[in-house]
């Protein structure tokens, strides 16, 4: 038996290679956009990638069904998810056999209608179920999120009855393996890193299965929800409608291409860390560091339709990386990436700016020398309303490229976050529209303000 487990790192996505060596025929699950490691996966171990199962249609990236379906692979999905490309609809039970290989599908509804999970079967060894593929119903140490696609609650109740008359019926010794790990949009704050578990060790140590009141599992799983993942109701939208076509290679731009871009309106991305952009950058470019994930997400967030948008990374293969994943959040108007990497703009003379910083430790001291400095909160409103600040403005980054900068013209302007990460986006983006006085706080932010420094974030 195969299977391999692909993780999408940015995106904490992970999809399965499953099939039968012996008889040469496998299937994918939840496919990210980006299919060529899965193909030369398949041809390693000799076997032909002949369907596709997705356990619901995703919200936070592009499905690659449409590209294995060119190669002549079956896509397979819940009749709940009323999708209108080429494909073979499915009940709770149905089987799909792969050889030896069985894949049972359990409807587990909750975080969308369709939503099915996968029980494995390896007869080849023993007629029982020995792993479950749970896409976005089970974690490691959490759950899924209930509000992508019905009403947070009604979701929330349907996710507590597909966990406790379905999934955690399941012999405990039967291993888990995931739609996510930590740091997706998909779940909640308690996801953890690691990239399987056993439905035993979920019933015992995840605390929200330890729930069996439904009252209080739905109060739990909808109070304090993130962001929906951007551009969500679009890639849903992809991933429901026929296939959409998106490029497998992206363009090299040569430094007067990107300026060209940059002049007719594109969102120019630097990629590299937010020390790298604060030191030197394209003028009027956006910071999206890459590291550490959510790189995605974030562009998402910020590019808007049909504005091109051009990459700037660290050398080609790094441009190229992200355009990818720019493509995999669903947008369809990517430009190309600068050749070489920011270097390429240095070496060709092109003129650079650099972003005035300032550790969190020192802000207060700032403050008092500068009684008219403003100070903006970047961070989401379920962490303001948490603990602001209270001589604070607060404005989430993503919402800086179109709310009014008038308060913001004659001051000093202090972006500040949690740690730093995103206080450097939205430092960048009102540099980028033409603000001349700001300062991105890093080394820090609102916890070491308020003395509660030990509380994560980014």
């Amino acid at each position: 038996m195969i299977l391999r487990q692909f993780i999408l790192d940015d995106l904490a996505s992970a999809a399965y290679l499953v099939g039968d060596a012996n008889a040469g025929v496998a299937a994918m699950v939840d496919p990210h956009l980006d299919v060529q490691e899965y193909l030369d996966a398949a041809e390693f171990f000799g076997v032909e990638i002949r369907h596709v199962l997705e356990t619901h249609s995703h919200a936070d990236r592009v499905s690659g069904h449409g590209r294995l379906a060119e190669l002549g692979a079956t896509i397979h999905i819940h009749s709940a998810a009323e999708v209108s490309y080429p494909h073979k609809p499915f009940e709770d039970g149905w089987v799909l056999e792969l050889g030896d290989v069985q894949l049972a599908a359990m409807h587990t509804p909750g975080h969308r209608p369709e939503h099915t999970a996968f029980v494995l079967t390896d007869r080849s060894r023993g007629p029982e179920a020995w792993a479950v593929l749970t896409g976005d119903s089970l974690f490691v140490s959490d759950v899924a999120r209930p509000d992508l696609a019905v009403e947070a609650e009604s979701g929330a109740q349907d996710l507590f009855k597909s966990l406790h008359d379905g999934l955690l019926t399941l012999p405990p010794e039967t291993e888990v393996w995931p739609g996510h790990i930590g740091g997706s949009l998909c779940g909640g704050p308690g996801m953890d890193l690691k990239t399987s578990t056993t439905v035993g060790y979920e019933r015992a140590h995840n605390p929200l299965l330890g729930l069996n009141d439904l009252d209080r599992f739905v109060e739990l799983t909808t109070s304090d929800l993130p962001p929906h993942p951007a551009n969500f109701e679009r890639i849903v939208g992809i991933n429901s409608g026929d296939f959409v076509s998106f490029p497998e290679s992206f363009d090299a731009l040569a430094p007067e291409q990107v300026s060209k871009y940059q002049a007719e309106g594109a969102l120019v991305v630097d990629a590299r860390s937010g020390a790298e952009f604060d030191e030197a950058h394209i003028p009027g470019a956006v910071s999206i560091p890459a590291a550490g994930g959510g790189f995605a997400n974030r562009l998402a967030w910020l590019a808007k339709p049909n504005e091109h948008v051009v990459i700037v990374g660290t050398s080609d293969k790094h441009g190229q990386d992200l355009c990818q994943l720019a493509a995999s959040v669903g947008i369809e108007t990517v430009a190309g990436y600068l050749a070489g990497g920011f270097p390429g703009w240095t070496d060709a003379g092109m003129a650079s700016a650099s972003t005035p910083t300032l550790a969190a430790s020192q802000l207060r001291q700032r403050m008092s020398a500068d009684p008219a400095m403003v100070i903006l909160d970047v961070r989401e409103r379920r962490e303001m309303a948490a603990s602001g600040l209270p001589e604070s403005q607060q404005i989430p980054y993503h919402e800086l490229r179109d709310v009014s900068l008038d308060d913001f013209q004659t001051s000093t302007v202090a972006v500040i976050c949690t740690s730093g990460g995103r206080a450097g986006v939205g430092a960048s983006l009102l540099l980028s529209r033409g603000l001349e006085d700001v300062i991105h706080i890093t080394d820090g932010g609102v916890p070491d303000l308020l003395g509660t420094s030990n509380e994560s974030g980014h």
